[in-house]
């Protein structure tokens, strides 16, 4: 799972990337919003962790551009503030949570994983004889990893929480690339051959999508 860590504290920064880099998270970081914001519009992750009083603007600031543009990443908060008004305001702007600090790095993954597991309902799903780490994008079948890439993982589960209804191409690519970058219909095609050999109940329904049938 990918984070972006905004906080304009160095060694803070460096200390929240390196605990998180340590329970298996691939962690992106920022000194500052811009940086940020530009790190977010290039690349698509599951969690944003922002401080909110930083150089230039707020957090609150941030997320509220990144919500109007349609970005729906979760987002905990951590911040010295603790007044009534201002955690108010963090949730009003879109965040998940919020921590005060001096944060205890124990809580702060307790939180994360709480998210994510809200995020995609559970860690890991079965089916069958198949099971996907829902958390490490990761598919088994009888607890041997197969070769299936993270973008094929979580066409799965779009399609898995569609629960038969068909996905439209256009969610797929929505879902699965970031507004910056450029979908790809035939890379598309290729995740969905792919996962026919495991799951042969996906259907192609020309000119609108895809769904997982019984």
């Amino acid at each position: 799972m990918k984070i972006l860590i905004l906080e304009d504290d160095k060694l803070f920064n460096e200390t929240l990337e390196d605990f998180l880099e340590e329970e298996g998270f691939d962690v992106a970081f920022a000194l500052d919003p811009y940086s940020a914001l530009e790190l977010a519009y290039e690349q698509k992750f599951d969690l944003y962790l922002f401080d909110v009083n930083l150089p230039y603007e707020t957090g609150f600031s941030l997320l509220k551009k990144l919500r109007d543009s349609g970005d729906s990443t979760p987002t905990i908060f951590l911040t010295s503030r603790d007044d009534k008004n201002s955690i108010t305001e963090g949730f009003n702007v879109g965040a998940d949570d919020y921590m005060k600090k001096p944060i205890d790095l124990d809580e702060l993954l307790l939180r994360i994983r709480a998210i994510l597991r809200r995020k995609y309902r559970s860690d890991k799903i079965t089916i069958g004889e198949y099971t996907i780490d829902v958390m490490a994008k990761k598919l088994y079948h009888n607890h041997k990893l197969l070769k299936v890439t993270s973008k094929a993982i979580e066409l799965l589960l779009l399609l898995l929480n569609a629960k038969g209804e068909v996905v439209q191409t256009a969610q797929i690519e929505e879902q699965l690339w970031h507004a910056n970058e450029e979908a790809s219909l035939g890379a598309i095609r290729v995740y969905v051959t792919k996962l026919k050999k495991y799951f042969p109940n996906i259907e192609n329904i020309r000119g609108v999508g895809y769904r997982l049938g019984n």
